[in-house]
C-alpha cells in the first residue's frame, strides 16, 4: 500500500502517478489462499484491531511467491512499501538507481540488473497491482546487486576446486531489514569492501579504462632481448611503451641507456621479476601484456576481494601464492615479509586458497608423511628397492618402527599398504626445524625447509602444497613477541632441546592464503604477477559468462 500523496491527492512513484485506489475491509484475522502456477500460497494477515488487504499487498504477495526471503520480509512488515512510496522510499529508489548506474565501476555485470526493464515498469505502472509487482522487482534487483558487490558474483569452488575459501555471505533478508532502517546512500556505500586494496584496484581500473579508450600503451616490442648499449627500432618501441606506462620520461634517444635500465628495474620490481635491468624474454612478455589483459586481472582481483569481504584481524598472516611471499600485517602495516615456496604446478600439488587461524608452532617437528606421498612416491620406490628413502621410518598402526628387511613391499597396493612413514626431527627433516600450524581439512601449513636454494628462484612452485618459508626463525620470533620478552632466546632454548615441542600461541592469528595477480602496493602503485596456476584465467572466463565485460571509456 502506498503511504504518501502530493497536494492533489494522487499517489506518486518516480516519474509517474496513479489514481488512489481504495482498499477492502476485513475482519481482524483472516486467511487468503492464492493459487499460482498450480501451487497454493497461503497468506495470513492480522492486526490488533482491523486489517486491510489492498491490491498492492496482493500483488506483492503474488510476485514474491517464488522468493522465500522477499516473501517473508513483506509478510513480516505488513506489506508496507520499501521502494514505491515517498520520503525514504524515494531516497532508497534514488540510491539504488545510482548504485546500478555505477555497477560497471566495480566490474559487475550491468545487464544482470535489468535497469531498462525497471525503468519500463516504472513508466507503465498505472495501478496498485502494477506498483506491487514493481516493489518486488526492485527488491529482487537490490538483493542481487547487494550480494554481488559485497561478496562476489561467483561461487569460488564452482570455478576451481582449489578455491575452498568460505565466502562471508550475508542473510538476504538482513539486507532488506537493514536498508529499511538506514540512510540509503550510506547503506549502499557500505556494501563493497572498504579495504585500501579494493579502492586502489577500482581507481586503477578506471584509469586503465580511460587509457584503453586513448589507445593503450602503443605497439608491442618484437625483440626477444634488449640490454644496455643496444639501439635500434626495438629499443625505441620499448622506450615508447615504458613512457606510456609511466616508467620513463619522454625521450628521442634510440639507445638502451641508464635511464632505460633503471626503468626496466622498476618495471621488474612491480611485476615480480628478477631486477637485473635487462629486458629479457620474461620481462618483455610482461611489457607486452595488453591493457585489456591488465584490466581483466584487476577485475578478477576485485572479485577475489569481495570473496574475502570480512574482518581479517588487526594482526594477520597473508600468503600470496602468486607473489611467492608470506607477510605478517599489524594494523594495516606489513611488519614482516619473507619469500615462500608454494605448491607445484601439477593440479594435485597446487596450494589451495582459504582462511583459518594459526594456533601453535612445533619446534623440532617430525614429518608424518602424507598418505598420498607414501603411496604415490615412496611405496613404488620401496617395491623397487627396500632400502630406498632410508631417512624415513616405516611405522605400524601403533607407531612402532618396522624392520624393512622383514617386509615384502611388492605384496601391497596403494590401498592395502598398512604402514605409515615418519621422518624424525633433524636439520634434514623435510619440515626443517619448525612448522606453523592452523589445523585444516587440506593438511596445509607453513614450515621451514632444508632446501634453501629454491628461494633464489624467480618462480618458486615446488612443494606438495604446503608453504615453505625462507626465514622461518624470524617468522617465529615475530609470532612469539607478544607473549614473551625475549622471543629469540625462548625459541633457541626449545630448539636446543632437540626434541619435538609444541608452543601454543596465546592469541591465535588469522591466516589468509590468497592468490593475487593484480595488487596495490602501500604507496598506491599497481603491481602484477603471473597467473602461474591459471586460476585467474578460469575466474575471468566464469565472469565473462556471467556478463562481466570490459568497457571503453569515451571522452
Amino acid at each position: 500500500m502506498i503511504d504518501w500523496k502530493d497536494s492533489s491527492g494522487k499517489y506518486r512513484v518516480l516519474r509517474f502517478c496513479v489514481t488512489k485506489v481504495s482498499g477492502y475491509g476485513f475482519a481482524s484475522s483472516f486467511l487468503i489462499t492464492l493459487w499460482l502456477a498450480g501451487a497454493a500460497l497461503t497468506l495470513a494477515f492480522s492486526t490488533a484491531s482491523q486489517a486491510q488487504v489492498t491490491p498492492f499487498a496482493q500483488a506483492v504477495a503474488e510476485a514474491a511467491v517464488k522468493d522465500r526471503d522477499i516473501a517473508t520480509y513483506y509478510q513480516s512488515n505488513g506489506y508496507q512499501s520499501l521502494w514505491t512510496g515517498g520520503g525514504q522510499d524515494l531516497s532508497r529508489r534514488t540510491a539504488l538507481i545510482e548504485a546500478l548506474a555505477t555497477s560497471a565501476d566495480h566490474g559487475l555485470p550491468t545487464d544482470r540488473y535489468n535497469v531498462d526493464e525497471l525503468e519500463e515498469m516504472m513508466r507503465l505502472a498505472r495501478n496498485m497491482r502494477d506498483l506491487g509487482r514493481l516493489e518486488v522487482e526492485l527488491s529482487r534487483v537490490f538483493l542481487r546487486y547487494a550480494r554481488d558487490v559485497q561478496t562476489g558474483i561467483l561461487v569460488p569452488s564452482r570455478v576451481d576446486k582449489a578455491l575452498v575459501r568460505e565466502v562471508p555471505y550475508r542473510d538476504r533478508q538482513s539486507y532488506l531489514i537493514d536498508l529499511q532502517t538506514s540512510e540509503p546512500s550510506a547503506f549502499f556505500r557500505s556494501l563493497p569492501p572498504a579495504t585500501p586494496e579494493y579502492m586502489g584496484l577500482m581507481r586503477h581500473k578506471l584509469s586503465l579504462e580511460t587509457l584503453l579508450a586513448a589507445g593503450g600503451w602503443g605497439p608491442t616490442v618484437s625483440s626477444t632481448k634488449l640490454e644496455p648499449g643496444d639501439s635500434g627500432p626495438g629499443v625505441v618501441a620499448l622506450r615508447n611503451r615504458l613512457v606510456r606506462m609511466g616508467y620513463l620520461r619522454r625521450s628521442a634517444s634510440p639507445f638502451y641507456d641508464t635511464p632505460m635500465s633503471d626503468a626496466i628495474r622498476a618495471f621488474q620490481r612491480d611485476h615480480g621479476l628478477e631486477e637485473d635491468g635487462v629486458a629479457g624474454q620474461a620481462t618483455l612478455e610482461q611489457v607486452n601484456v595488453s591493457v585489456q589483459d591488465r584490466l581483466r586481472s584487476i577485475i578478477v582481483a576485485m572479485e577475489r576481494e569481495r570473496w574475502s569481504n570480512m574482518d581479517r584481524g588487526l594482526r594477520h598472516i597473508e600468503v600470496n601464492l602468486a607473489d611467492f611471499t608470506a607477510k605478517i600485517v599489524d594494523n594495516g602495516r606489513v611488519t614482516f615479509r619473507t619469500r615462500s615456496v608454494i605448491g607445484a604446478l601439477a593440479a594435485d600439488r597446487q596450494s589451495p586458497e582459504f582462511s583459518d587461524q594459526m594456533e601453535f608452532m612445533v619446534i623440532n617437528p617430525s614429518w608424518h608423511v602424507p598418505r598420498s606421498i607414501v603411496t604415490k612416491e615412496y611405496l613404488p620406490a620401496l617395491q623397487a628397492n627396500p632400502n630406498a628413502v632410508r631417512h624415513i621410518e616405516i611405522v605400524d598402526s601403533r607407531g612402532r618402527s618396522i624392520d624393512r628387511s622383514a617386509v615384502d613391499f611388492t605384496r601391497f597396493s596403494a590401498r592395502s599398504f598398512p604402514f605409515s612413514m615418519r621422518q624424525p626431527p633433524s636439520e634434514r627433516n623435510a619440515l626443517g626445524l619448525v612448522k606453523f600450524m592452523f589445523p585444516n581439512p587440506y593438511n596445509i601449513y607453513l614450515h621451514d625447509t632444508p632446501a634453501k636454494n629454491l628461494f633464489a628462484r624467480e618462480v618458486r612452485a615446488f612443494s606438495h602444497g604446503c608453504i615453505r618459508l625462507a626465514d622461518p626463525f624470524d617468522f617465529a620470533y615475530a609470532l612469539l613477541a607478544p607473549q614473551t620478552d625475549d622471543p629469540e632466546a625462548f625459541f633457541a632454548a626449545k630448539l636446543a632441546a632437540g626434541r619435538e615441542q609444541t608452543v601454543m600461541l596465546e592469541q591465535p592469528v588469522p591466516v589468509h592464503i590468497i592468490y593475487r595477480t593484480a595488487l596495490v602496493d602501500p604507496k598506491g602503485r599497481m603491481e602484477y604477477r603471473r597467473d602461474i596456476y591459471g586460476r585467474d584465467a578460469r575466474i575471468w572466463e566464469a565472469l565473462d559468462k556471467a556478463g562481466v565485460a570490459l568497457r571503453d571509456v569515451q571522452g
